[in-house]
């Protein structure tokens, strides 16, 4: 019997999972969805410009580069999931020019200056977030209260963290503790705020103090899609099930965080070691949009278990060290462009050893 027609011979790998590019980026783009559709409810109409802008300015980067290479990419949805997490690193008022170059930047020089998409080093998203924070910081933290804050008279006004850097090394004692301090200093809670944490506390038995409702489910200023901790764990919950994630990167990056948060953050205020207000900081700023959809990038991060777990060491150690000791009040971005840049050496080093190559010479 001839079964030359029938016989196909090719490299490994000879079993496929099924999954291709296309579905694990538009999979991610609608885990994203949630968190920004809370953005649009409670930053306006403005936070969705702002996403749009972004959105159009990566897939036209995306477009123009594919002409110049003729490589047809635009449809594997990377490019939209760049443009979004450029939105959701945005704030709401932020003028429009910003998203566009930090989408731009992202797609034009991060990615495809070196090969595009497989071939970067750093997250796309996070190099082009980080350039226009250095270059229009003014734009890049105006921020404003929610209109869920129905108690807020004003418009503007400092995110939880950038209010917290600012005043609290200056107290000392037991009033220093972070919640302490915001109740304190007057810094606003919305109605649910209070009628949550009260159900909460008459009814479990819990002393929470006001503040960390809103910051779990978003009604704080901040970044479009990065306020609402609820909706990111929400769609990250998704992301696990599809097994697009792994539990690697995102847990050791959460536990070195709290960890080292929980150790020294209450030295800020006076309170000493062991003191530190780990929900305040696992809740605010970018830390769950990070964890969960930007550490984890594929191409940008390590291949290997063990590599995933230094990786996501590193990125809560850097994290905590920028929030805590450093002139900014966040650190997610710079914490995992920097863990990065040494993913080739963690790769190297947590690796496989190749069959047949002994590590060193035997000396006779």
């Amino acid at each position: 019997m001839d079964t030359t027609d029938t016989l196909l011979v090719t490299t490994s790998p000879h079993i496929h999972q099924g999954d291709t590019t296309a579905r694990i980026m538009w999979t991610v783009s609608a885990c994203l969805a949630p968190a920004g559709i809370w953005g649009i409810y409670v930053f306006g109409l403005r936070a969705l410009l702002v996403i749009l802008v972004a959105l159009v300015a990566a897939l036209a980067g995306e477009f123009l580069a594919g002409r110049l290479t003729g490589r047809r990419t635009l449809t594997d949805g990377s490019a939209f999931v760049t443009g979004l997490l450029v939105a959701y690193n945005m704030p709401p008022d932020v003028p429009l020019y910003i998203p566009v170059v930090a989408s731009l930047f992202g797609i034009l020089v991060v990615k495809w200056c070196f090969g595009g998409l497989g071939c970067n080093w750093m997250n796309p998203a996070l190099g082009g977030r980080v350039f226009v924070f250095f270059s229009w910081t003014g734009g890049m933290t105006s921020w404003r209260f929610p209109s869920t804050m129905q108690t807020v008279d004003t418009i503007s006004g400092a995110s939880p963290l950038g209010f917290v850097k600012t005043g609290f090394s200056e107290l000392s004692g037991e009033a220093a503790s972070v919640t302490g301090y915001l109740r304190s200093a007057g810094y606003p809670f919305s109605p649910m705020d209070g009628r949550v944490t009260a159900f909460l506390n008459d009814t479990f038995g819990f002393s929470l103090s006001n503040g960390y409702v809103d910051q779990f489910v978003g009604n704080i200023p901040g970044c479009i899609g990065e306020v609402s901790a609820l909706f990111l764990i929400l769609g990250a919950v998704v992301l696990f099930i599809r097994k697009i994630i792994t539990w690697e990167i995102p847990v050791f990056y959460l536990g070195s965080f709290s960890l080292l948060m929980w150790i020294f953050g209450g030295t800020a205020g006076g309170q000493g070691f062991f003191q530190g207000d780990v929900l305040f900081h696992l809740f605010t700023g970018g830390l769950m949009l990070g964890a969960f959809y930007m550490a984890t990038d594929m191409v940008t991060s390590p291949v290997t278990r063990k590599g995933m777990m230094i990786f996501g060491l590193g990125c809560g150690f850097f994290t905590f060290l920028i929030r805590r000791y450093g002139s900014f009040p966040e650190g997610v971005s710079l914490a995992i462009i920097f863990m990065n840049i040494l993913v080739p050496m963690i790769n190297r080093v947590t690796g496989p050893k190749r069959f047949g190559f002994a590590g060193k010479e035997r000396k006779e």
